[in-house]
C-alpha cells in the first residue's frame, strides 16, 4: 500500500502555478470554451446558454455523504472513523439526462440574482474548509465540468487558507481535453462516469451527439494524469487515482459490453470500475418517447454485467449489490440540501 504525502495541488499552489491556470481557465469563459459543447457565450459577463451557469458556481448542497466507494467515504472503516466523503453539488450541468435522478438541481431553475447559492471563490473555498473541519475524508466535486474555472480559483483560495484533503473530481465525462490538461496535478482522484458505448444513446439520452467520443478521450487524458493504481493511504482510503463509473440501464441502453471492450482495450484491466445497479426511472423517463427506460433494471440485466467483468478480465472496484429497491435509498431530495440522501446503501 502506498501513501501519498499530500495532495500535489499544494505544491502547485505554493509555486504559483495553480493561480497561473485559475487565470487561463477563467479565460475560456468568455467565449465559453470550458466544456465540449463550446457555447461561445460570455459568461464572466453574466450570459448564459446551455448549462445556464455565468461566472459564479451554483453550490445546490454540500454534506458528509456516505453511499459512495468505501475508498471515498470511509464505509469501510469501524463505526465511528467514516466521516464522509465531503461532497459538493454543483447546480445545473452541461448534459440533459432524461433519466438524471439529480435533475432537481441538474436541470431545476437557474437561482435568481443574489441567491446564496451562487457563490464566489471565497465562498466555495469556505465550503471546502468547512467539510475539511467535519472531519471528511476528501472533497469532492460533483457535477464539476462547467464550473472547472471556478473550481481551480477556489482550491488556490482554499489551499492559502489550510485545505490539505485529496480533491475528487466527480464527472459525467463530457469534459473538454484543455480544460483537463489545466486541471493536471490539481485533481488526486478522478471519478468519471461512461455512460454509453453509442453515440445515437448519447444523442437521445443526455442530448450530446458526441458523447461517447469526447467522453472516452477524457477519460484517457485522466488516466494519463493519474495512471490506472488506485493508491490508498494506511486507512484504505483514496489518494490519487482513476474510478470508472458504469450504470447499468434497462435493455442495456449504455452498450456496456463495448464500454468494457474500450477499457480493456485502451486503459487495461487494473482500473478501477465501479458498477451501479441503482437506476430506477426519474426525471423525464415515462409516457411513450423512453420506452426502454421505464423499468429498474432486472437481475438477469445485473448478472450478466458481472459475466462480462469476469470475462474481460477486470478485479479492481466495486459492484453495487442487486436490490429492486433502489428508488427508496437512491433518490435525493434536494430541498433538503443539508441531507439529500436519506438511507444509501454502502457499496460492496
Amino acid at each position: 500500500m502506498t501513501t501519498v504525502p499530500e495532495p500535489s495541488y499544494l505544491a502547485l499552489h505554493r509555486s504559483g502555478e495553480l493561480a497561473r491556470r485559475a487565470d487561463v481557465l477563467e479565460a475560456r469563459l468568455a467565449p465559453c470554451v470550458v466544456c465540449p459543447r463550446e457555447c461561445r457565450v460570455d459568461r464572466l459577463r453574466g450570459e448564459t446558454k446551455f448549462c445556464g451557469v455565468a461566472a459564479r458556481a451554483i453550490v445546490s448542497s454540500y454534506a458528509p455523504h456516505f453511499g459512495e466507494e468505501p475508498v471515498l467515504s470511509g464505509t469501510h472503516l469501524p463505526r465511528g472513523a467514516a466521516r464522509g466523503a465531503g461532497n459538493i453539488f454543483f447546480g445545473r450541468c452541461n448534459l440533459h439526462c432524461v433519466h438524471c435522478q439529480n435533475a432537481q438541481i441538474s436541470q431545476g431553475p437557474r437561482p435568481a440574482p443574489g441567491d446564496p447559492r451562487e457563490v464566489d471563490a471565497a465562498r466555495l473555498a469556505s465550503i471546502m474548509l468547512e467539510l475539511q473541519a467535519e472531519g471528511c475524508h476528501n472533497i469532492g466535486f460533483v457535477s464539476p465540468s462547467h464550473v472547472a474555472p471556478q473550481i481551480a480559483r477556489a482550491v488556490d483560495v482554499a489551499a492559502g487558507r489550510g485545505l490539505a484533503l485529496p480533491l475528487i473530481y466527480n464527472t459525467n465525462g463530457y469534459d473538454a481535453l484543455e480544460t483537463l490538461r489545466l486541471l493536471d496535478g490539481a485533481i488526486d482522484v478522478y471519478l468519471p462516469d461512461l455512460k454509453y458505448s453509442d453515440e445515437a444513446a448519447g444523442l437521445e439520452l443526455s442530448k450530446a451527439p458526441d458523447y461517447v467520443a469526447r467522453a472516452r478521450a477524457a477519460i484517457k487524458e485522466m488516466h494519463r494524469q493519474v495512471g490506472d493504481e488506485l493508491v490508498l493511504d494506511e486507512r484504505g482510503l483514496a489518494r490519487r487515482g482513476l474510478i470508472i463509473r458504469l450504470l447499468i440501464l434497462p435493455n442495456d441502453q449504455a452498450g456496456l459490453r463495448g464500454t468494457l471492450e474500450w477499457i480493456r482495450a485502451e486503459l487495461g484491466p487494473r482500473v478501477a470500475l465501479s458498477v451501479m445497479s441503482q437506476y430506477f426511472p426519474a426525471n423525464e423517463v415515462g409516457g411513450e418517447r423512453h420506452p426502454l427506460m421505464q423499468r429498474p433494471i432486472r437481475r438477469r440485466e445485473y448478472d450478466e454485467v458481472l459475466d462480462w467483468l469476469d470475462e474481460f478480465g477486470f478485479e479492481n472496484g466495486w459492484v453495487q449489490p442487486f436490490d429492486e429497491r433502489a428508488a427508496d435509498y437512491y433518490r435525493p431530495d434536494f430541498d433538503d440540501p443539508d441531507r439529500p440522501f436519506k438511507d444509501a446503501d454502502d457499496f460492496e
